[in-house]
């Protein structure tokens, strides 16, 4: 199998990686988070860019394009920890053009695709526990209008959002709405996570919303699918520059008179590291693939993604913040920002445990020595 680049996704690449090294320099996150952790300006940048438009088809205004392309904006984005949630475009984006009616197609697709209109998904409640089939929120239907009544939580700068993406509960079966922020019946209460993005308690009591999809569930699934894969390819960003951070400061610290990075022991504390980056980037690209292939398929991979990824998240940060000392955990230096990002990245889309739970529950009847 060929993994070589196309020279449009290199392309897309370096765009976006140049504009991290000069627009969204450490000093510039520094300032949103200070400010609530999402900044409008910085989100249509990024618009700016054509990313939110990656997954609106060209004839919504968007680029139309996979997911290799949106692994590879992803993974550029994470070298600069970019707070502002591209991932939730790319899932508002395939979702509304995948299973939305035209008129709603219509009516919000151009605005993802120009960063004007921010749409992003509210599917996480306290009672779920990352289990997708089990939904407290419920939807009502009177004429031709729908209303929905519900708290979700954790939902990515959900007071900033334009309108949400919900699933809720008719008749027993689980359906998904758009839901406009500025309804009048929509409660947000933002505050900044761990890493210093922007999220909310979500609170909707008699929402005016439109129906999405009868089929939530597979529309559901779906939609955290592509969260899964951006987040994995997030992450790879994440690990592969704080393993270089982590280089950088073993050549420059010395001891004894010598740099750390001639401790034999502490090479092989490298290495490991850089073998884990590397088993996260090939099921990062297993995981983008298998974006297309059949629900069952794409939801078995997703799992075993989300997996190897947890546990390279987390090896990669402890180890980087034991090589570096003390100063390894302070706010000021930045390899502590980019542990805490992998900290939250590896519970986005249900943590490690969950995911091992999906894999084995998941694994066909042939696995195991005595199959």
């Amino acid at each position: 199998m060929d993994f070589d680049f196309s020279d449009d996704q290199q392309q897309l690449r370096d765009a976006v990686r140049k504009w991290v090294d000069k627009g969204y320099v450490f000093e510039r996150r520094r300032r949103i988070v200070a400010a609530g952790g999402f900044d409008r300006a910085a989100y249509g940048e990024l618009a700016d860019l054509g990313l939110t438009g990656l997954y609106v088809p060209e004839a919504q205004g968007g680029l139309g394009l996979g997911p290799v392309e949106g692994m590879v904006v992803m993974e550029a984005l994470g070298g600069g920890m970019v707070l502002e949630p591209v991932a939730h475009a790319l899932i508002a984006g395939a979702v509304l053009a995948g299973h939305a009616p035209a008129a709603l197609r219509a009516e919000w697709l151009p605005g993802i695709a120009s960063g004007q209109a921010l749409v992003v998904l509210a599917h996480q409640t306290r009672q779920a526990r990352y289990r997708l089939d089990r939904c407290a929120t419920t939807a009502t239907r009177t004429g031709d209008h729908w209303t929905v009544t519900g708290t979700q939580s954790v939902v990515a700068a959900g007071d900033r959002a334009d309108a949400l993406i919900v699933p809720a509960l008719v008749g027993g079966q689980q359906a998904l709405f758009l839901v406009k922020a500025s309804s009048g019946h929509v409660n947000a209460r933002g505050y900044v996570t761990q890493d210093g993005s922007r999220a909310a308690e979500v609170t909707l009591l008699n929402a005016p919303a439109s129906l999405i999809s009868t089929n939530g569930q597979a529309a559901l699934e779906q939609a955290v699918d592509i969260g899964i894969a951006a987040t994995c390819a997030e992450a790879v960003g994440v690990m592969d520059k704080t393993l270089a951070i982590t280089v950088e400061y073993m050549n420059t610290r010395k001891q004894f008179g010598v740099a750390i990075a001639s401790f034999q022991a502490l090479r092989h504390r490298v290495a490991d590291m850089k073998m884990q980056l590397e088993l996260a980037r090939s099921m990062s690209y297993y995981a983008s693939l298998k974006l297309n292939a059949p629900a069952e398929e794409r939801r078995r991979a997703m799992a075993r993604a989300k997996v190897q990824l947890g546990q390279s998240m987390r090896f990669v940060g402890q180890q980087a913040v034991q090589l570096h000392g003390g100063i390894g955990v302070t706010d000021e230096y930045i390899v502590s920002h980019y542990f805490k990002k992998l900290t939250q990245l590896e519970m986005a889309f249900g943590d490690t445990l969950h995911h091992l739970g999906e894999v084995s529950a998941r694994m066909e009847e042939s696995a195991g020595v005595f199959a």
